[in-house]
């Protein structure tokens, strides 16, 4: 396979950079170092109803399966805006879709590589749309290392980004991983959990998790959570708003895409539930068509609105 000089792997990363992303690292493929504490976490049921993940556990295990003849990973990581107000809905998902937005700019740079080194290129883009562990990717490329409430932290940027990479078929002179967690004696992350989702430090019970409840859990939600939703519809931010390094760190989101779309905009948890229980079908599609908070269907949306609301779920 190609091996990328220094000089090239700059003119990448520099791309990389012009076309918005804030963080860039290069990893090469190969085994999963967390894919032991995978395959811990699925034993112990702690995936709750996403069987999806289990069904792809031995490919998540190693980088180079899913996608044969790549050799390295281009990880980016894009700013999604942590200083904006905390709401009922989790900053992430207020706006435009970013798996579109993060695809397109990998897709561009997948283009530029080709025409900058003369020839095709074979790559494939993924953000959350493959078997791949994009965190620990990332921690491998230096983007970042594991925060104690399991999220990937830069020391310069906080939580508040996503993940995507770009597997090409080269080899790219890999930058040095995170090796070392700078989370000290702190468990503000961990006491701030209103549901005690965290087992342990880094280990998360996702059936315990307010984001895994409201989007990923499809059946009733078992009452003793409810008083904890009360403030929140889809997804929740709070052991990242508690991170000293998200106070420190955070931004505004430089991307106006992920301004938050108008159903959504300036609502209170209470307002919004009331608005979301009065949705039809066509009605709700058009809200929330092109953004990531979709995935909860009308159905988990207005089941979480009757939590909200204190009417029964």
């Amino acid at each position: 396979m190609p091996q990328v000089s220094e000089a090239a792997a700059a003119r990448i990363r520099a791309q990389a950079f012009g076309l918005g992303f804030d963080l860039v690292g290069f990893a090469a493929l190969g085994p999963a170092d967390t894919a032991p504490h995978l395959h811990a976490w699925l034993d112990a049921g702690h995936h709750g109803e996403m069987t999806y993940l289990a069904t792809g556990a031995v490919l998540r295990d190693d980088t180079t399966r899913p996608e044969p003849g790549m050799r390295s990973a281009i990880v980016v990581a894009l700013d999604y805006g942590g200083r904006a107000p905390s709401g009922p809905v989790a900053r992430y998902a207020r706006g435009d879709d970013y798996h579109e937005l993060l695809r397109n700019k990998l897709r561009a740079l997948h283009d530029w590589l080709s025409t900058e080194l003369g020839a095709p290129v074979a790559a494939r883009p993924y953000v959350d749309t493959g078997p791949i562990l994009e965190r620990d990717l990332a921690r491998r490329a230096g983007l970042g290392w594991f925060g104690k409430n399991t999220m990937l932290i830069h020391p310069r940027l906080g939580s508040f980004f996503f993940i995507g990479a770009l597997f090409v078929g080269l080899d790219l002179p890999p930058d040095a991983p995170f090796s070392e967690t700078h989370c000290g004696r702190c468990t503000r992350c961990l006491d701030a959990c209103p549901t005690d989702a965290f087992v342990a430090p880094r280990v998360l019970d996702a059936r315990r998790c307010l984001s895994y409840l409201t989007i990923e859990h499809r059946s009733d939600i078992p009452e003793p959570f409810h008083a904890a939703l009360r403030e929140q519809l889809y997804g929740c931010d709070i052991c990242q708003d508690v991170c000293p390094w998200n106070q420190k760190f955070a931004r505004a989101a430089q991307e106006t895409a992920f301004a938050p779309r108008p159903f959504v905009a300036d609502k209170d948890a209470r307002t919004l539930a009331a608005d979301v229980l009065a949705l039809t079908p066509a009605e709700y599609a058009d809200a929330f068509r092109g953004t990531a908070m979709k995935r909860a269907k009308l159905a988990g949306w207005q089941r979480n609105a009757r939590i909200v609301l204190g009417e029964s779920a």
